[in-house]
């Protein structure tokens, strides 16, 4: 591969994350581990240094919505220059010459990137004077909710929502369990009432069972079962993945997958059957309580309603994320630099179907 002036291939996991760590590790898109599921899926993946600054992993896709080159959520950038709007420019230029002869090389029709900049005009114009637009369509979250677990936890349930707070304590007492996998090298084998530590033998069948119940129930569309391995599978081989069932009577009536970085932990994959008692509240907060063991500063409850840009059914998920406190963040919206005018046509078409066939 021609490398620019600036831009480096990075083939290492370990010099990889090391860098991701280093400018925050703010998503889990970036990871090392996001690349190997979408090699599993069939990709081809770059991992790009730009710079001293930034990096940038790229997923090469051929698929029914389009060929593209994707960077999701990213550019990451060293926090110190997330306000200086030059660099970030010079960045992005550099990165948009380096794909558009890949590109160009490998008949992919266009470049999208998610970006993980705060949405405002001064970044929203950087894309805008590089000659991008903005996607017809989210693949990733483009508004999220976080919260700071910096505090106690007795800050944090002081902060949360009053029924929120009512309705963990509520699922205590009726005698919920949160079982967990796998379980730490640090923990006990021994369970207590509230949070016993499990070895199941297929935690992936336990999930899916309830995840296919919630996306029938909801009318989504969910991930296959192979990519829910593949993610699982990914991240657990680096101690950053954990399943969350919780249990009424034996029985599971939520469920959950969250992801790790360095900083932060994400609820990625959730499921619940809607039960009486309010298992996903406890749930959560047992989410929140292993996010603070594990060291990390932030728990990114993930996607939450954005008319326009999500379906119209999220509002009652997005009510139940913001009742535990912290605040909305806003990317800036999926961008596309077109290659291709028509494959890119043809790519927008079925895109809006998309949309439309999500309920946005």
């Amino acid at each position: 591969m021609n490398h620019y002036v600036g831009i480096k291939e990075i083939t290492s996991q370990s010099a990889w994350t090391q860098l991701l760590n280093q400018f925050g590790s703010p998503t889990f898109l970036q990871s090392w581990e996001w690349g190997e599921v979408q090699k599993k899926l069939g990709y081809e993946v770059l991992r790009l240094k730009i710079s001293d600054c930034a990096v940038a992993q790229v997923i090469k896709i051929k698929a029914k919505r389009g060929s593209m080159l994707f960077v999701p959520h990213g550019p990451i950038f060293d926090k110190r220059l997330t306000s200086n709007i030059k660099q970030l420019a010079v960045a992005h230029e550099s990165l948009l010459v380096f794909l558009k002869e890949v590109a160009q090389k490998e008949s992919y029709a266009f470049i999208r990137i998610a970006p993980i900049l705060v949405d405002n005009p001064s970044n929203r114009y950087i894309f805008k004077a590089l000659g991008f637009h903005t996607s017809p369509i989210y693949m990733h979250a483009e508004r999220v909710w976080v919260l700071d677990i910096t505090k106690s936890e007795e800050e944090l349930l002081r902060k949360m929502r009053k029924t929120t707070r009512y309705s963990i304590r509520k699922a205590e007492k009726e005698g919920v369990t949160i079982e967990k996998y796998p379980m730490s090298n640090n923990q006990s084998p021994i369970s207590n009432r509230h949070f016993p530590i499990i070895n199941l033998q297929s935690p992936i069948d336990l999930f899916w069972s309830i995840y296919e119940e919630t996306a029938n129930r909801e009318g989504f569309t969910p991930f296959s079962k192979s990519f829910l391995q593949h993610e699982f599978d990914e991240f657990n081989r680096h101690d950053n993945a954990l399943f969350l069932f919780g249990k009424i009577n034996g029985k599971t009536e939520a469920a959950a997958l969250v992801d790790f970085t360095k900083s932060t932990g994400f609820y990625h994959q959730g499921a619940t059957s809607h039960h009486k008692v309010p298992v996903s509240y406890l749930l959560q907060w047992e989410a929140i309580r292993e996010a603070k063991k594990r060291g990390c500063t932030h728990y990114n409850f993930w996607g939450t309603l954005q008319p326009g840009r999500t379906p119209k059914n999220w509002h009652g998920l997005s009510l139940f994320k913001q009742g535990f406190g912290g605040y909305q963040v806003d990317y800036v919206p999926t961008q596309d630099y077109i290659i291709n005018p028509l494959k890119y046509f043809l790519s927008y078409l079925y895109e809006q179907y998309l949309k439309w066939h999500r309920g946005v």
